[in-house]
């Protein structure tokens, strides 16, 4: 299922991976790639039925559409995904802390990337022709936040990621993607229309947490992303859906496996 959204067409593919098409043609992506869900290799966690895992079902998905790609982070950082989606003259807006060094996986640096490649900080806005302006936010779990252990370390410590809030199409309707993240406060300050929100709790924002920033936020619409492909990343979307609707925020989930 595609989601309609003003002038907007939103798909999940499955974990960070949402591709936004606007009423003109313009396509963004956040996130592509990962765990099998763009090569269709993805199996439900505990091995289980697509159809009974409020996930989409994998394809192997190789459009190269893509005018705009955006990387939040290490970890869902791919460079296969990142070329199956990317057009010839895509811009890829990348975190300057992603470092293939780093990453153990087989992924290339990011400057042998075969695009127009933006390395962007926690704060910075780049104007993308034919898209429209990407703003980095920083995106990170607080030391004494509720996803910190109890010496204080954490999965996403501050300078390790960002989110993005970024508009697409001429109506310049804007998207929020916060990477993985805790709920923090200064999201909520953003003029957002989408709230592509991360309900996978454990190592970034819950369900109940996404569904109170969305309150705050008060976006035209929210669609869920990153949970239920990995065992670590299980998350009740219905009972999202229902915490979210229930504060007066529109929302839609996009889980066909059609």
């Amino acid at each position: 299922m595609t989601v309609r959204h003003d002038d907007l067409r939103v798909t999940w593919y499955g974990y960070a991976t949402a591709r936004i098409e606007s009423e003109d043609g313009t396509v963004a992506y956040t996130d592509p790639g990962r765990y099998g869900v763009l090569t269709g290799e993805w199996t439900p966690p505990g091995g289980g039925n697509p159809r009974e895992a409020a996930h989409p079902r994998a394809t192997d998905h190789r459009p190269m559409d893509a005018d705009l790609v955006v990387v939040t982070h290490d970890h869902h950082y791919d460079s296969d995904g990142i070329e199956r989606v990317a057009a010839d003259d895509a811009t890829v807006v990348v975190f300057d802390g992603v470092d293939a060094a780093n990453i153990d996986r087989d992924v290339k640096p990011v400057d042998e990337l075969p695009f127009d490649v933006v390395r962007v900080g926690e704060a910075d806005h780049v104007a993308v022709d034919g898209v429209g302006d990407v703003w980095s936010v920083p995106a990170y779990n607080e030391a004494d936040g509720p996803h910190a252990n109890r010496d204080g370390s954490v999965p996403h410590p501050k300078g390790s990621g960002v989110g993005y809030r970024f508009t697409v199409g001429e109506r310049g309707t804007s998207v929020f993607w916060p990477g993985d993240s805790d709920a923090l406060d200064a999201f909520a300050e953003l003029d957002v229309s989408l709230f592509l929100a991360n309900v996978s709790g454990d190592v970034c924002m819950s369900g109940p947490e996404a569904a109170e920033l969305a309150e705050r936020l008060d976006p035209d619409l929210v669609v869920p992303i990153h949970y239920n492909t990995l065992e670590f990343l299980e998350a009740d979307s219905a009972a999202f859906a229902s915490d979210v609707a229930g504060r007066s925020v529109p929302v839609a989930l996009d889980e066909s496996t059609e």
